[in-house]
């Protein structure tokens, strides 16, 4: 009988999912992903600040932040947005002391440690709680990652975020409603790619864990 349990043992253990630390395979899906949305998020943002104002506009660390949060406009010359798809995407220049939305201005350092800590705890949720065939988690683990690194990229080289995509410029909530900032667009928000691919990564996430919760209570059933 005690051979029999440790047969059973051992082949329950054989047909457990391998845990993506030990694939290679797995490694190498979140790390391509992550290095190829920072060069997007990095690139995106360089042609944007050579372009769109009409003239390439240069940062000066020292000048960012010597500025005052509220002051940091000042460092870009005035221009009119480019439309790219009317009511869709515009963009426009801006500089973000804070994290995503402009939360939390002039707190550079505090969102340096939590980046990095968030990154951290990204590795982590990859290494210990995916397996090595869950491609679509690992991808998705690479976008966040990536946006993170990103942003995370511009607060240390440059003291702030550079931000120029504007989605649904123009395009107003309905019955009156605003913002808390009195705005009453859609998205008042001027963001970049890394911003998009952090909200997509984790929704992906979410959807993920979601389907794989649904799938478990249904077997349970």
């Amino acid at each position: 009988m005690e051979s029999d349990r440790d047969e059973t043992g051992n082949a329950a253990l054989k047909n457990e999912p391998m845990l993506a630390w030990r694939s290679p395979w797995a490694w190498a899906t979140l790390g391509v992903s992550t290095l190829l949305v920072a060069a997007a998020d990095l690139l995106t943002k360089w042609l944007a600040f050579q372009n769109v104002a009409g003239a390439p506009v240069a940062l000066d660390r020292h000048a960012v932040l010597a500025a005052a949060p509220d002051r940091l406009g000042l460092l870009i010359p005035q221009h009119e947005a480019v439309m790219v798809l009317p009511r869709v995407l515009e963009l426009q220049l801006v500089l973000n002391p804070g994290a995503v939305f402009g939360v939390g201005a002039g707190k550079r350092w505090f969102f340096i440690a939590f980046t990095l800590l968030a990154m951290g705890v990204g590795v982590w949720v990859f290494a210990r709680w995916t397996h090595a065939r869950s491609r679509w988690a690992h991808v998705a683990l690479g976008l966040v990652l990536g946006g993170g690194l990103g942003n995370l990229y511009d607060r240390v080289q440059l003291a702030c975020v550079r931000d120029f995509l504007h989605p649904l410029p123009d395009v107003h909530l309905p019955f009156g409603l605003s913002w808390l900032n009195g705005s009453t667009e859609v998205w008042p928000w001027v963001s970049n790619v890394a911003d998009a691919t952090l909200l997509i990564g984790i929704g992906i996430l979410i959807v993920g864990l979601w389907r794989s919760g649904n799938g478990e209570k249904e077997a349970g059933e």
